[in-house]
């Protein structure tokens, strides 16, 4: 499946905050939005989602736009991992996966065992099983972001939008929880995610949308987008590109930011 959105423009209202953004994410890739805070990356995603209303251009899934969708048809084949968080209710960690199945629920219906078992197996996909009688609000943050990643699986999405998936993470939870976006690419997922840190669009071995004020984008691939000039004139600061030579002769290229 393809996921492609031309010559978009988004905002609130009257209000346009980007405009003629053009890119696209086919399964199994991962596509890593980077930019500084402002610039449009949360009304990007609210845009693809629904929550806000395209202003112009198209937004479409294998050739069908999908602005005339219903919300249940959008949440069958895109789901969505918000920031963890920390609900009111103490839930167990099963029932909160299990909630991802709502959408393929009736108004009233409630799980069924088939539906449970999709719970399961996505947890068991993640290595989190050990945490489905543990109360969601008491496990830690690395945990949580897991839970909430199993709860979208349980949609059976097509796409995967994630909303800074590492953040407030610790850096071995940062990297356990990139290390299962990349398992996911490898499953057919398709995936696009925000972050605050450009070396993770290396990790991820991804595209990059690099979105820069005065409604600038750079689309393309990591090496390519990712770039000492390219950060310097969307964060404004000098970045040295690194690169380490792995065990296996691999090639491991990551930012080094450089203090005045």
């Amino acid at each position: 499946m393809i996921l492609e959105i031309k010559d978009a423009a988004c905002g609130y209202g009257s209000r346009t905050v980007i405009s003629g953004l053009s890119l696209n994410v086919h399964s199994g890739e991962i596509l890593c939005i980077l930019g500084p805070n402002g610039v449009g990356k949360t009304t990007f995603f609210k845009t693809i989602l629904g929550f806000l209303k395209i202003q112009g251009g198209e937004i479409s899934i294998d050739g069908d736009n999908i602005h005339n969708w219903s919300r249940k048809k959008l949440a069958k084949v895109i789901a969505y991992v918000p920031q963890a968080h920390t609900p009111p209710f103490p839930f167990l960690v099963k029932d909160v996966v299990t909630m991802g199945r709502t959408v393929h629920l009736g108004t009233f219906a409630s799980p069924s065992k088939n539906d449970v078992a999709i719970a399961e197996r996505a947890m068991e996909l993640l290595d989190i099983s050990y945490l489905k009688d543990r109360i969601y609000t008491e496990i830690s943050g690395g945990e949580r972001q897991m839970v909430l990643i199993a709860r979208a699986l349980t949609q059976e999405p097509d796409f995967l939008i994630m909303d800074e998936p590492t953040s407030n993470l610790d850096f071995g939870n940062q990297i356990r929880v990139l290390e299962q976006i990349n398992r996911l690419s490898e499953t057919g997922l398709g995936i696009i995610m925000t972050s605050h840190f450009p070396d993770h669009a290396f990790l991820c071995s991804s595209k990059v949308a690099l979105f820069q004020r005065n409604n600038n984008f750079i689309v393309g691939y990591s090496d390519d987008v990712v770039t000492e000039e390219n950060l310097k004139s969307a964060y404004g600061v000098n970045v040295k590109i690194a690169t380490t030579i792995d065990k296996d002769g691999s090639v491991i290229k990551s930012c080094v930011p450089l203090l005045s």
